[in-house]
């Protein structure tokens, strides 16, 4: 029987019975076979096999590569595998796959034409002009106790009390959020102390970096205002807006710095008014402007504008549960923001009209089997709440509790609970008289009461 193997000029003649008495090879034996000059002998197959490859102009036998001219395989399968080896080990392989390409083309000729992009379109040459316009009026704070840091990967991580103001007037004076510097404003400094440092980008591009002085803050509105030591060309006061007009529905913008990218826009719609924002700080704010514009953190503190460039808000928080923009964000009416600077600036604190009396938390009011209104618990003797008559909660002999006033209304506005109490009275101002709707034991009864100035 006559056996070709992996030879371009020369065939072997084998006889069956030097063929069968290598039939049970081991593994270790065809290996040795490869790796040797083995003898004739070791050929098992039944039909002529050669394998040709054509390298550069010449024909060359992928056995004789592999074991050179005289070395055979012993097996069909041996075979196969030498010939997958040689496909992925011969240079003449890899040489063609790094030279793929179509030399007959030229780099022009697989360049596309560029077309002009052309004017803008209304409405987008518009959103342009009002960022070009506003972000000279939007800052960049870092709180000084906090200090960006680099991560194990080199990456910068922006601690959260970074984020964002505006310039409120040509005297320096900066508003922010409250929790943007609340780290700084938890070790109680004094006013004039410096709690932040302020970015202020200037007309050539740079950002310009101030101290930034307090002068008031407000827990309870989520407001602070800084004060920096800037020339007035570098001071550009942003417009301040009617909240109060606003429909849901119309665009707005928001400009701030989140995750440290400065001077970012993100364009959206009013989606909702008269929202209760729950802040960082952990206090509930009412009338908060609900938007879809991305806000993220660092976003804090930048101001939310419609679509003439008015200041309409300060974004102040996002509702989510991965920390980042989930298309729900809050800002700030204007409203609040012009009624509490001003008296941050004056008097470096605001000054808040109420009833100075302490009013019972919801939980303990539904104890006490009280399901609408806000129940009085304690009236100092000395307060006009008391001069009016309002009656608090007391014991009676045997021990028993006797249920003080229970407000209903305030100016025949209806009072469900505590947080709806001091929503009312935010909209009034110390010395204002107002008509409140209570209910004592079991009648109703109309009681006037001066409002007076409580602490914040």
């Amino acid at each position: 029987m006559q056996v070709l193997v992996c030879s371009n000029s020369c065939s072997l003649n084998l006889n069956m019975n030097s063929v069968k008495s290598q039939l049970f090879m081991g593994r270790r034996e065809l290996l040795s076979t490869l790796c040797s000059s083995g003898s004739h002998n070791d050929i098992v197959s039944h039909k002529p096999i050669s394998v040709l490859r054509k390298v550069g102009e010449r024909m060359v036998d992928l056995g004789e590569i592999i074991i050179g001219k005289s070395i055979p395989l012993a097996t069909r399968r041996v075979l196969l595998a030498s010939l997958v080896a040689c496909w992925s080990y011969h240079p003449s392989w890899h040489l063609s796959a790094q030279t793929l390409g179509d030399p007959s083309v030229t780099v022009e000729d697989v360049t596309p034409p560029v077309f002009p992009s052309g004017a803008l379109f209304p409405s987008e040459e518009r959103t342009v002009q009002l960022f070009e316009k506003n972000t000279y009026s939007v800052v960049n704070i870092f709180d000084i106790t906090l200090r960006p840091q680099l991560n194990v990967t080199g990456a910068v991580e922006i601690p959260e009390g970074n984020g964002s103001g505006v310039v409120w007037d040509e005297l320096g004076h900066i508003v922010t959020n409250y929790h943007v510097i609340g780290n700084s404003l938890s070790r109680n400094p004094s006013p004039g102390q410096v709690v932040a440092r302020v970015n202020i980008l200037a007309s050539e591009g740079v950002q310009k970096n101030f101290e930034g002085k307090l002068i008031g803050a407000d827990r309870s509105k989520d407001l602070a205002v800084l004060k920096v030591e800037a020339s007035e060309d570098l001071l550009r006061p942003i417009k301040v807006g009617q909240s109060s007009s606003l429909r849901v529905g119309q665009q707005c913008l928001a400009i701030g710095n989140p995750f440290g990218f400065d001077h970012t826009l993100t364009v959206g719609v009013i989606s909702g008014l008269n929202r209760d924002i729950f802040s960082q700080t952990g206090v509930t704010i009412g009338g908060g402007i609900q938007t879809d514009a991305a806000i993220n953190p660092g976003n804090s503190g930048g101001p939310l504008l419609d679509s003439k460039g008015n200041l309409i808000g300060i974004n102040t928080a996002i509702f989510t549960q991965t920390g980042t923009s989930a298309g729900v964000g809050f800002a700030i009416p204007s409203s609040t923001v012009l009624k509490i600077v001003p008296q941050l600036i004056q008097f470096g604190k605001a000054v808040r009209a109420g009833l100075n009396i302490e009013v019972a938390p919801d939980l303990i009011a539904n104890q006490l089997n009280v399901r609408k209104g806000a129940l009085i618990l304690q009236v100092p003797g000395n307060s006009l709440a008391a001069k009016a008559g309002l009656l608090p909660t007391t014991r009676g002999f045997a021990g028993n509790i006797v249920l003080g006033d229970i407000i209903l209304a305030v100016d025949n506005r209806s009072v469900k609970n505590k947080g709806e109490l001091y929503k009312s009275l935010d909209e009034y101002n110390v010395g204002d008289k107002v008509i409140l709707k209570i209910q004592r034991g079991g009648e109703n009864m109309d009681l006037p009461v001066i409002l007076e100035e409580i602490s914040s």
